[in-house]
């Protein structure tokens, strides 16, 4: 069997196999739903506990903005613990409700793609696979989340933690904007470096744990291990779909701002409701690339011989015998004349 491009057959797998992307679909929008329903409701419910005396009330109708200022500063006074607790509260169920959906998601994906991949390997190659697909591989995957959930609140605090040491470069009697920018620039670039190689390997390690069963310090180590094994390949499959991703959200972005240019002649909710449809039609076309992508790891993996077996070699065109002796042939002057 010739070398096959397991970026061309993760994109291939994902068109045939829509169905993937409509659960990859599922369990995202679903978690990203209650996200937003939870926190609008949780806004709204906020809200509502919120004192506001005669004298705010009075002070919000002139709308003059100093007036109107100390009105909502005097409204929000004292409010603020009780909203940072509401805040933790609600990130630690969301946190909890993606953990679970990104793990029975993930499990039913990887699944699919094993045997899709598996059916079409060579004979050898799938028998050599037939019984590596496990039957419960959950907790491991939902380990592996809580690390990608842990590692994500990591960077943030990080984040914090690099604000607050180079603001002591500066002071209010001796303000040095340029030198805390300088300071925190590298440090912030270290962090966006760190966090998407991390959650990157986290996410490569539930293939592991899906097809051997792996748990999540393993499933992370065999990550480790293919990624250096085939380095080739998986940059790759990365790179397509980098720059597939990087064109799409260009075109999202673009289609994304046209309904704003017709905001002063067509209805408000017509507007919201166009931008609202393209923003919906993006993430499923980035859904749709990170199912090709997956896809495309999972190739990797499952057919390595037929990735790293070159392609065969041309023919040589056949050699004829040619006989020296022949006086034809003969570089001698007059052998071929026989007296």
């Amino acid at each position: 069997m010739s070398s096959v491009s397991p970026t061309l057959e993760g994109f291939r797998a994902a068109f045939r196999r829509p169905s993937l992307t409509f659960a990859e679909i599922a369990w995202r929008w679903t978690a990203g739903s209650v996200a937003c329903a939870f926190f609008f409701f949780s806004l709204i419910e906020y809200l509502d506990t919120l004192p506001v005396t005669n004298g705010d009330a009075a002070l919000l109708r002139t709308r003059q903005p100093l007036l109107v200022g100390r009105a909502i500063a005097h409204i929000f006074r004292g409010s603020l613990n009780r909203a940072a607790l509401a805040g933790l509260l609600a990130t630690l169920a969301l946190s909890f409700l993606w953990i679970l959906a990104a793990s029975l998601g993930r499990a039913a994906t990887v699944r699919a793609l094993l045997a899709y991949f598996r059916r079409d390997a060579p004979d050898e190659v799938s028998a050599a696979t037939e019984n590596t697909i496990t039957p419960r591989p959950l907790r491991s995957l939902i380990w592996l989340n809580f690390l990608r959930v842990a590692l994500t609140l990591a960077a943030l605090l990080s984040f914090a933690g690099a604000a607050i040491l180079v603001s002591s470069a500066s002071s209010p009697a001796h303000p040095r904007p340029a030198l805390v920018f300088t300071l925190f620039f590298p440090l912030a670039g270290l962090i966006c470096i760190l966090w998407p190689m991390l959650n990157w390997l986290l996410s490569l390690a539930c293939i592991f744990a899906v097809r051997d069963g792996d748990d999540a310090v393993s499933a992370i180590s065999a990550a480790a291990i293919f990624s250096q094994e085939h380095s080739g390949p998986v940059c790759a499959v990365s790179t397509w779909s980098g720059l597939a991703h990087l064109a799409v959200f260009s075109v999202g972005t673009t289609a994304a701002s046209l309904p704003l240019a017709f905001v002063q002649i067509a209805p408000g909710r017509l507007v919201i409701g166009a931008i609202v449809l393209f923003t919906l039609a993006y993430f499923a076309v980035v859904d749709w690339l990170y199912i090709a992508r997956l896809a495309g790891y999972v190739c990797i993996a499952e057919m390595p011989e037929a990735m790293a077996k070159p392609a065969p070699l041309p023919t040589p065109p056949p050699q004829t015998s040619i006989d020296r002796d022949e006086p034809i042939l003969s570089d001698l002057p007059n052998l071929a004349v026989e007296t």
